[in-house]
């Protein structure tokens, strides 16, 4: 190339970049009436959803209580029993009756099985469980978030994020080792892909939905199958998403019924693991989910829920209050309310007026604020009444609420317009969000108190079980030289998790009287230490001790648990007392009790064994409130002020230690261990 000759070259021309593509808003069936075209309100997407709210599910995991005898002895003790060889039997776990379900536990034996697997011993077991399906919880939770944004309204699903977030009844109810539980996730899910209308071109929405109903009710709980009963009178007679002329409309039911009962008998494949692990389990054929049925609704006058109490109808209303405040009344007037949204702020619901072949979107939403007023009038109606029968429908608490204030919202912008004339005016104010941000940050600190009162006033029993472990038994071992020294130069704050296997040594004995429904779990009771129940003045069934079996589960004869093939003499079905079920308080070692000193006992079954001094140490006591002393609002909530802590009464709730058992056990296995070493 020659000198001084300069050249130039030309770049082919590059493709532009291609377009971002937006997601679509205003395509909810509530529709935003005021700066539409302003930025999108926030919410979460589903990866921070389930950050944020796996935060507050694993705190629940950690330091919840637990709520109902119920969910250890017919759940936490049979998971026991498969994990360690033994644990409690009540009546409903017996090849005899049957009502609850071993596939259901078995789900759970993984996380169960983990720690154990890492060394970590038994507790941790029972946090690995809690978070376990705390995890599970989250995960449902985010999923309905994310559609109620995208198939309802932006600002429905943020109001509904928040109210889930800081609920007190969702803290209680997310963690809960319960079939109750377990239902409400898989409602939660199925609701998720319920809120989309229903239409042919959509068969996998029906396919999901049902599927997941169908779980909940099969594996979980089976009358939360109620819960689906707007979904399937939309699935068999509602337009919904499709757009049905007259002369076509026997055809397309034909279509939509065949679609339903296809998934239908689908859904019903579900019954074939479950029933295949209850029959070996049980030793017998076992159909858990009929046999809950049949004993709740065909047991006969002799029998039945009834005869462990009775409540009145405002019992779940009184419950709900406290478990979600002011939400409860903006859940139960949904309906009213939109009903009162169709006369005065119609566009709310429909840009255009529907053509006869469409359904109206007023029906569409009122079939999905319909199942908690289903399942609450199914639930009042039961003499029988109790907290975790109202879990399946938590969730639907507060999305109802979420509906409903954002109704009043669109109420609020329309009475505004009217005074003003300017819609312009009305979309600068900052009334309408200051409304909804005051409500539901209400809301929240309301339930935040109600959590903290839980844990403040009712924690002792699992702080009491916690104190056993990690001090009481470590002392023994200590004292008698069954507890390995610590490594030259090693604080004690680094000191590994101490080996309770040597504890088996003192044979020792926990018993339980009037507390007995308190009681945690064996998860939360050391190897070698045995629990036992002393009589009071409760007269009903307590459970018995499954047969030992200290075979290790594995998959060649996968099931060598033969206690659940047994129904031990004494249990039964008519709630009626079973004295072979007791030991003697002589042969207790260490004995759990509640002791108020304002209420002193009036009771030779139940008496102070607090102050015993005599017969009784107290080895460790935490505060337990005396709610029939505390007033209604503090007993209730909790506010870190003195003034109002002194309205409540409290009593001790103890771990004692019978002195002379435990010392003299003491000494002879610190003589055994003595001799040995010589």
């Amino acid at each position: 190339m020659a000198s001084n000759i300069q050249t130039l070259r030309l770049r082919p021309k590059e493709d532009p970049k291609p377009p971002v593509t937006r997601v679509a808003r205003h395509t909810g069936i509530l529709q935003d009436q005021l700066r539409r075209s302003a930025r999108k309100p926030w919410n979460p997407n589903f990866s921070t959803a389930v950050r944020i709210l796996l935060l507050i599910r694993v705190a629940a995991a950690m330091y919840s209580n637990i709520q109902d005898c119920d969910e250890v002895f017919n759940f936490w003790e049979p998971l026991h029993y498969i994990d360690h060889g033994h644990g409690f039997q009540t009546w409903e776990v017996t090849p005899t009756y049957a009502i609850r379900s071993w596939a259901y536990v078995l789900l759970h034996l993984i996380p169960a099985r983990l720690p154990s697997i890492l060394r970590l011993g038994k507790r941790p077991a029972f946090f690995a469980v809690r978070i376990t399906i705390a995890v599970l919880s989250t995960l449902c939770e985010a999923k309905l978030c994310r559609t109620v944004v995208e198939k309802v309204n932006e600002r429905v699903g943020r109001y509904l994020f928040f109210m889930l977030l800081f609920s007190a009844g969702m803290w209680n109810a997310a963690p809960a080792f319960l079939p109750s539980s377990f239902a409400m996730y898989a409602t939660t899910l199925a609701f998720a892909y319920a809120l989309e209308p229903s239409s042919m071109k959509n068969k996998k929405k029906t396919l999901f939905a049902t599927m997941l109903f169908a779980t909940g009710a099969i594996v979980g709980w089976p009358f939360a199958l109620a819960l689906s009963l707007p979904f399937v009178f939309e699935e068999l007679f509602v337009h919904s998403g499709d757009q049905v002329n007259s002369s076509a409309r026997t055809s397309w039911m034909i279509s939509r019924w065949k679609r339903f009962f296809t998934a239908g008998l689908a859904s019903a494949l579900i019954f074939v693991p479950v029933v295949a692990i209850d029959s070996t389990a049980y030793g017998q054929w076992s159909i858990v989910p009929w046999n809950i049925v049949r004993y709740n609704i065909f047991g006969g006058s002799d029998r039945g829920p009834d005869l462990y109490g009775t409540a009145p109808w405002y019992f779940y209303i009184f419950n709900l209050l406290l478990n979600f405040n002011v939400l409860v009344p903006l859940a139960f007037v949904s309906l009213p309310c939109l009903a009162v949204t169709y006369r005065i702020d119609r566009k709310r619901l429909e840009m255009s007026k529907p053509r006869p072949d469409q359904s109206s979107p007023f029906t569409l939403l009122a079939l999905r604020l319909a199942p908690l007023y289903v399942w609450t009038a199914i639930l009042t109606a039961q003499a029988h009444k109790e907290e975790r029968f109202m879990f399946p429908a938590y969730p639907l608490i507060c999305f109802n609420a979420a509906v409903t204030l954002y109704l009043i919202r669109g109420w609020m912008e329309v009475a505004y317009i009217s005074a003003t004339n300017s819609s312009y005016q009305a979309s600068r104010s900052i009334i309408f969000g200051a409304m909804t941000c005051s409500v539901v940050v209400v809301a929240g600190l309301i339930s935040l108190s109600r959590v903290l009162a839980l844990w403040h006033y009712y924690h002792a029993p699992l702080s009491i079980f916690n104190d056993l472990e990690a001090f009481e038994l470590p002392r023994l071992l200590n004292v008698t030289g069954l507890l390995p020294p610590l490594p030259p130069g090693t604080d004690e704050s680094d000191a590994p998790s101490i080996d309770l296997t040597p504890i088996r040594e003192f044979d020792l004995r926990l018993c339980l009287g009037k507390e007995w429904y308190r009681f945690p779990g064996h998860y939360l009771v050391p190897n070698g230490v045995k629990v036992g129940f002393v009589k009071s003045e409760f007269d009903g069934l307590l459970p018995a001790h499954f047969k030992e079996s200290r075979a290790k589960l594995g998959f060649s004869g996968w099931w060598d648990r033969p206690g659940s093939r047994i129904t031990p003499t004494g249990l039964n079905d008519l709630n009626k007392e079973a004295s072979e079920f007791y030991v003697p308080i002589e042969s207790c070692d260490y004995f759990v009790d509640l002791d108020f000193p304002m209420q002193p006992a009036l009771s030779l079954l139940e008496p102070r064994y607090a102050i015993d001094h005599e017969t009784w140490e107290r080895v460790s006591c935490h505060p337990f409130l005396d709610a029939s002393r505390s007033s209604l609002l503090t007993r209730t909530l909790w506010l870190p002020v003195s003034w109002w802590q002194r309205r409540n009464e409290f009593g001790d709730y103890c771990l004692l230690k019978n002195r002379d058992r435990v010392y003299k056990k003491e000494v002879e296995v610190a003589a055994r261990v003595q001799e040995e070493r010589l």
